[in-house]
């Protein structure tokens, strides 16, 4: 991924445009060229602040098709920041549709996980469920002793989320 402060500081004058339409040809853009350290983090910040569905789709699709492997510590620090639950639940969405390796991050996902709504949550566990065939046992067994130390009161439904994630873990 490169490091170009000139790519970023023009995408973020243009994401910080009026101009939706110019706004969904940036990020068209973006698809076409050479991934850039900071992007992702505009992006992310403009999906948070604008009501705009179509602009939150692209970006949304944008987040998906990431193939840069670089691109995962970018979503994961984003994923941490305090964001409204829609962006955190489309950030985790975008780590198992894009297909990039995750494993690293796995205890950064359970905290989301966690903390996170139900939504949220759910895309947290397909995100875990997809790799937990690939985590070796002693990584499994970090992320299970993790949950019994980190759960929160929770729902009904959450409550049974956090089950069926210790069972796919147990497995």
């Amino acid at each position: 991924m490169l490091n170009s402060e000139e790519k970023l500081k023009d995408l973020a004058s243009l994401l910080n445009s009026e101009n939706n339409t110019l706004i969904e040809e940036g990020i068209r853009l973006l698809r076409e060229d050479q991934p850039f350290r900071g992007a992702i983090g505009l992006l992310t910040r403009l999906f948070d602040k604008t009501d705009d569905s179509s602009i939150r789709r692209n970006i949304g699709q944008f987040m998906n098709d990431l193939k840069e492997q670089s691109a995962s510590s970018e979503i994961i620090t984003e994923i941490k920041k305090q964001w409204k639950a829609e962006t955190i639940t489309m950030l985790v969405s975008s780590c198992w549709q894009s297909g990039l390796d995750y494993s690293d991050y796995y205890l950064e996902i359970t905290d989301v996980f966690l903390k996170g709504d139900y939504l949220t949550a759910l895309e947290c566990l397909t995100v875990i469920e997809e790799a937990a065939g690939l985590l070796k046992d002693d990584k499994k067994d970090e992320i299970l002793s993790y949950i019994e130390k980190n759960t929160l009161p929770q729902s009904n439904e959450k409550r049974e989320l956090t089950q069926e994630l210790i069972t796919i873990l147990i497995r």
